[in-house]
């Protein structure tokens, strides 16, 4: 290792999944240490939060550690790190293709990783890449969202929708969202000008320059027919069905992308006290298997984390 800032143990506690099979399937087991290579920082993990669906995510190299949002330090970097510094408070969206953040340290490209935004724990950083990364993408990078556009947003309350309503309303477009009657006061204190009873969203709706979806199913169905030519389409939740060609809409589902640029801007924006951030719970790892339970379960608000500093006491 490089220029560590303190004795790093050799073996760290890490929850692992062996085996496909839900929460019941996870370990918390002592592993190795890992080390940065070039270009990489190790980061000790203060908090990392979970995501509902994940540990049904194709299960092809296990075991692995889940959990691929995380708020942390930097205790090693590895050769030709210049972004960032030993000791410096990050957060980040780790890539899918490695291990997650369930652990006591993790290695991460250094390039991923942004200062944390210094007006949040540990634990509401935590909550944060994902979801925002998600809003960000889908709105901006491929739903091309200006000011003065009107934006129609399917779970204008859920863990992807509360930053997408935020983020829409914070470039001045016009905030339409769908959610549940007992959700709508909230989408109102979020930024949305209208809220739309999602099974019959579309009656009388003037046309919208953009759908973004986050739910799926007959919502995202029903969305082309309400989008102006020449819109846009773009759902985090599935690939959308074939659109018939003469609305001239255009469909896009993505993946979200770890991205320091724009953490960097989510951070400026929550510091500057613009954008909400929700936490529903928080679970010492060595409580993971509940934690996961907990993700799994509906009526939740913000996202579940795990405290994964000082949270192996007695493991």
């Amino acid at each position: 290792m490089t220029d560590p800032i303190q004795d790093v143990p050799r073996s760290m506690w890490a929850v692992r999944v062996r085996a496909p099979g839900g929460a019941g399937a996870l370990e918390l087991e002592r592993i190795a240490t890992p080390e940065p290579a070039s270009g990489e920082a190790l980061v000790r993990v203060h908090a990392a939060a979970i995501t509902r669906d994940e540990l049904t995510w194709p299960a092809d190299r296990l075991p692995a550690t889940p959990s691929y949002e995380l708020a942390g330090d930097i205790v090693a970097r590895g050769p030709d790190v210049d972004a960032v510094a030993a000791g410096e408070a990050v957060w980040a969206l780790a890539p899918f293709d490695r291990d997650g953040a369930a652990a006591e340290y993790i290695v991460l490209p250094a390039d991923l990783l942004a200062p944390k935004p210094s007006t949040l724990s540990e634990e509401e950083s935590a909550a944060v890449p994902l979801a925002a990364l998600s809003a960000w993408q889908g709105l901006f990078d491929h739903g091309g969202l200006q000011g003065g556009q009107r934006v129609l947003i399917h779970g204008a309350v859920g863990g992807v929708g509360q930053f997408a309503t935020q983020l829409a309303r914070s470039r001045d477009a016009y905030v339409l969202g769908t959610t549940a009657a007992a959700g709508a006061d909230l989408a109102r204190s979020l930024g949305a000008h209208e809220v739309l009873d999602p099974a019959a969203f579309a009656e009388g709706l003037e046309p919208v320059d953009l759908v973004f979806d986050t739910v799926g199913g007959e919502r995202l169905a029903r969305s082309p027919a309400i989008i102006r030519p020449g819109g846009r389409l773009v759902s985090v939740a599935e690939e959308p069905s074939r659109v018939d060609p003469g609305l001239e809409v255009e469909a896009t589902y993505f993946v979200v992308e770890p991205n320091r640029s724009q953490l960097d801007q989510l951070g400026a924006l929550i510091d500057a006290g613009d954008l909400r951030v929700e936490v529903d719970s928080v679970y010492a790892l060595k409580d993971a298997r509940a934690a996961f339970e907990r993700s799994a379960e509906r009526g939740k608000r913000g996202k579940v984390v795990l405290r994964v500093l000082g949270g192996v006491a007695d493991a």
